[in-house]
């Protein structure tokens, strides 16, 4: 970070946003705002309830918890700055603060990837080898997948915005989106940038394709062998306990490819940023409401939980 400012005479760029019109910004501003706080909120009360409830100590929701903690530092790396640009009208950020945002969107997101795929290795576990389960899947191996996700997450994207931050920025400093997006930055550099675009698409490649590969395999494993189950309770059950996964998947991976694997069009410049608004603001709302709306051990601990302060409010 500090290599790349000794060949920038850029100090800041000025983020363009999602629109200029003053009274969209504020109706922009009040619905992220109510986002934002939703989001913050529902994540932050699935960690309270699977770690104050004991039947909720298992694999999946440990992995859901570790999502959940995610999640709340992923909208938190640029949904506020968002805020304040729409708030104030002012688009301006340092250099510094834009790295740090840039650094922390891409591993946070990384880190989502790896962590997606391992919750779908625990779904494949628990559906096609129910026996081996509670053995395989123990805690040792919960926080080893866990840990891995994150240092994996953190370590090959914390290369792709390395080789990004030490190219020189010498202007334009006008960034057409509502955060330091590393791709649009990146065509900021003021020198040849073909060989280091080949390096974060074939390291952008095995931070997505792989762990959507893995992803691919298992749901196709668990589908074979829910269509082989002869109980249709058994079925309804595993489909069930998939779905909600499933769901996040294809809502995260879907938009993720499009904007980082595949190439830009001229003609729809503000493409890119509004793709953004689903991954950067929406998914993470969605992720606590999926994992919870048709989730009866959820439901169960937060009755659990009510009745619990009801009894201390009652003596």
């Amino acid at each position: 970070m500090m290599g790349a400012k000794n060949f920038s005479s850029v100090t800041e760029f000025i983020l363009v946003g999602l629109t200029n019109h003053r009274k969209t910004q504020i109706l922009l501003f009040l619905v992220i705002l109510l986002i934002y706080a939703l989001t913050v909120i529902g994540n932050f009360v699935i960690i309270t309830l699977v770690r104050g409830d004991s039947s909720l100590h298992t694999p999946m929701y440990f992995f859901l918890s570790n999502l959940s903690v995610l999640e709340i530092l992923y909208v938190t790396s640029s949904t506020p700055q968002m805020l304040v640009h729409l708030f104030t009208g002012n688009g301006a950020i340092s250099f510094t603060r834009c790295a740090f945002q840039m650094y922390m969107v891409i591993c946070l997101g990384s880190v989502e990837c790896f962590l997606l795929g391992a919750m779908a290795y625990d779904r494949y576990l628990a559906i096609c080898h129910p026996l081996l389960y509670v053995i395989v899947m123990g805690r040792r191996r919960q926080v080893k997948l866990a840990s891995g996700s994150w240092a994996s997450g953190f370590l090959l994207a914390s290369i792709n915005v390395g080789i990004t931050l030490h190219l020189p920025y010498c202007g334009p400093n006008r960034i057409n989106h509502f955060f330091c997006d590393m791709p649009i930055v990146l065509k900021l550099a003021c020198t040849d940038i073909h060989v280091t675009e080949r390096i974060i698409i074939i390291l952008a490649s095995l931070i997505i394709v792989i762990p959507f590969f893995v992803i691919l395999a298992s749901y196709l494993l668990i589908l074979s062998t829910v269509v082989r189950m002869r109980s249709s309770t058994g079925r309804h059950k595993a489909f069930s306990t998939c779905a909600s996964h499933l769901v996040v998947v294809i809502l995260f991976y879907g938009i993720l490819i499009f904007v980082y694997l595949t190439p830009g069009s001229d003609t729809a410049p503000d493409r890119d940023k509004e793709l953004a608004v689903l991954y950067i603001v929406i998914t993470p709302l969605l992720n606590p409401i999926i994992y919870t709306l048709r989730n009866k051990d959820i439901h169960g601990a937060v009755s659990r939980m009510l009745g619990r302060r009801c009894s201390t409010q009652k003596r």
